[in-house]
């Protein structure tokens, strides 16, 4: 696979764009900086604390999205500031493609099924999610919870529908995705996509960069593109009102993965980290988070019994992750071009 970015430019862009965010906190040797692991997204929060209790490596919450980790670890490429980090699979790809990762094999490891990993261990899926629609109901105003991808171009959804914008966030690339396979068409062809969020501007969307968890719980965003782990665990965990749909067009599946950063300036500490998601207790908790974990851990029945029956999980497709990371920045450019 031909890499697809080339690196001193793309950072540039992207900090020419006001996309970088910024230095981590300095670290000492016993901690370890993760680009992208915010305590709002897929119970990071939790996760992050037990590291600390369980192995003494401490690991900051950073908020950044999957873009905007990439081009900070491109713009510090001489001088390594993170030692891990997290982000969606197509860009778990791009970055061992641009020679910013070192491989590392975990514990558990060899049990990821192979496509979701790369083979020397430099991405490797720790959990995956299904994406869909994630709803504030008590914020609709009285309208229906919307069931298809279609429902949200009604005028009735006006100012209420958010997704992350899709040239910058893993999540709202998938949602580009989601949409696109679900109305026809295909990794080889966006027009469907490109013409829905060309429709959907009439209604005004809201398009952030960064997780959004709280802000459809408080309900400023009443319907958001997100997975099903942060739709359930706002439904069963939060106050209010809240509702998981995947659309009845259908949807996609996708895994998140984790990197060691190459040169990173903890590399023990990082070790410990990728250790640790991977680790029985690490899976069995994104399990307890509603996440998909990437080693054949059962989820608890507890758990299980808060899903959607698996009648509508069957609308959610998995797609070549390969092929759509080849294709991001074409649709990314045209979404710009386009749409934004």
């Amino acid at each position: 696979m031909k890499p697809v970015i080339a690196s001193a430019k793309f950072a540039s862009l992207l900090l020419a764009a006001g996309l970088l965010l910024g230095t981590a906190p300095a670290a000492s040797a016993a901690d370890a900086i993760c680009y992208n692991c915010p305590t709002e997204w897929a119970d990071w929060g939790a996760m992050l604390k037990a590291i600390k209790a369980d192995t003494g490596v401490d690991v900051p919450p950073d908020n950044k999205n999957s873009g905007q980790s990439m081009a900070q670890i491109i713009a510090e490429k001489a001088s390594p500031v993170a030692d891990v980090t997290y982000v969606g699979v197509t860009f778990g790809i791009k970055l061992k493609d641009a020679g910013l990762t070192q491989p590392y094999q975990p514990k558990g490891f060899s049990e990821i099924p192979a496509g979701l990993k790369d083979p020397e261990g430099n991405w490797f899926t720790i959990h995956s999610g299904t994406l869909g629609l994630f709803v504030n109901k008590d914020a609709l105003g009285g309208a229906p919870v919307p069931a298809c991808w279609s429902d949200l171009l009604k005028p009735e959804y006006k100012g209420m529908v958010g997704y992350l914008d899709p040239s910058s966030a893993f999540v709202g690339y998938v949602g580009a995705v989601g949409v696109n396979n679900a109305l026809g068409g295909s990794l080889d062809d966006f027009t469907p996509a490109l013409s829905y969020f060309k429709k959907l501007q009439a209604n005004q969307p809201i398009v952030p960069k960064q997780t959004s968890y709280a802000r459809v719980v408080s309900g400023e965003i009443p319907i958001l593109f997100d997975y099903d782990f942060n739709a359930y665990r706002a439904k069963y965990n939060e106050k209010g009102n809240f509702a998981f749909v995947i659309p009845c067009e259908g949807s996609v599946v996708v895994p998140y993965v984790m990197s060691m950063v190459k040169n990173a300036p903890h590399p023990e500490a990082a070790k410990t980290v990728l250790d640790y998601v991977l680790s029985d207790k690490g899976q069995a908790m994104w399990a307890k988070a509603y996440l998909r974990p990437a080693r054949d851990v059962a989820l608890p029945k507890e758990v299980a019994d808060r899903f959607l029956p698996a009648a509508d999980y069957a609308r959610a497709k998995p797609v070549d992750y390969a092929k759509m990371e080849a294709v991001q920045k074409g649709f990314s450019d045209k979404y710009l071009a386009e749409v934004k």
